[in-house]
Parts: structure tokens; C-alpha cells; sequence
């Protein structure tokens, strides 16, 4: 069973920055599409972003629009990990933020509390 796990989260000001780490352990990750989700309080969680495979994010369904032009998702294979860079981040951003396959595959960890306020 893959475990993932969420860091990076913080608190910053609005147009401020933050990376998101997602370290997957317990399998290989590398053949599958990963997903970055966040979930506001009182609201659904929400894909924002996802990436193929081979790195591929120029779909135009990889990212949701209300992050696209400001987050990038990466990953690195060898290293079981996927990143989310989150620039300009805004008060609507506030979530905590979660990994997972674009399936949702596995269980979701903890998450990643990010809260954006000055």
C-alpha cells in the first residue's frame, strides 16, 4: 500500500509563495497520473492540478483555472516525489492540500495546511 505524504504548507501573505512536497512510499509511483487536491473548510476537495506520467501538464484540463498561470506541478520519478509550486497565492487559496493519483487511488494522507492572509 502507498503512503503519501504531504509537507510544504505554511502561512504567507497574499502574493506570496510556497512548494509543496509529496513523498510516495511503499510503491513506485512513476506509472501513474498524479494529482494535487485541496479541500477549503466547508467545500468539496478539489483537484487543482495533475501530471502525466512522462511530466506532461500542457492538457487543458491540467490545472484547474482558478490556479492556472500560478501553481506548476512536477514530479520526479526517481525520487517517488510531486512537487506543486504556488506563487501569487491568493485568500481564496487557503486549503489544506493533499496528493494523490488522478484516480485517487490510494488512501489520502494528512495533507498540507496552506492559509494565505496578510
Amino acid at each position: 500500500q502507498v503512503q503519501l505524504v504531504e509537507s510544504g504548507g505554511g502561512l504567507v501573505q497574499p502574493g506570496g509563495s510556497l512548494r509543496l512536497s509529496c513523498v510516495a512510499s511503499g510503491s513506485s509511483i512513476s506509472r501513474l497520473f498524479m494529482a494535487w487536491y485541496r479541500q477549503a473548510p466547508g467545500k468539496e476537495r478539489e483537484r487543482v492540478a495533475y501530471i502525466t506520467t512522462d511530466g506532461r501538464t500542457n492538457y487543458p484540463d491540467s490545472y484547474a483555472d482558478s490556479v492556472r498561470g500560478r501553481f506548476t506541478i512536477s514530479r520526479d520519478n526517481a525520487k517517488n516525489t510531486v512537487w506543486l509550486q504556488m506563487n501569487n497565492l491568493k485568500p481564496e487559496d487557503t486549503a489544506v492540500y493533499y496528493c494523490n493519483t488522478i484516480t485517487k487511488l490510494y488512501p489520502f494522507g494528512q495533507g498540507t495546511q496552506v492559509t494565505v492572509s496578510s
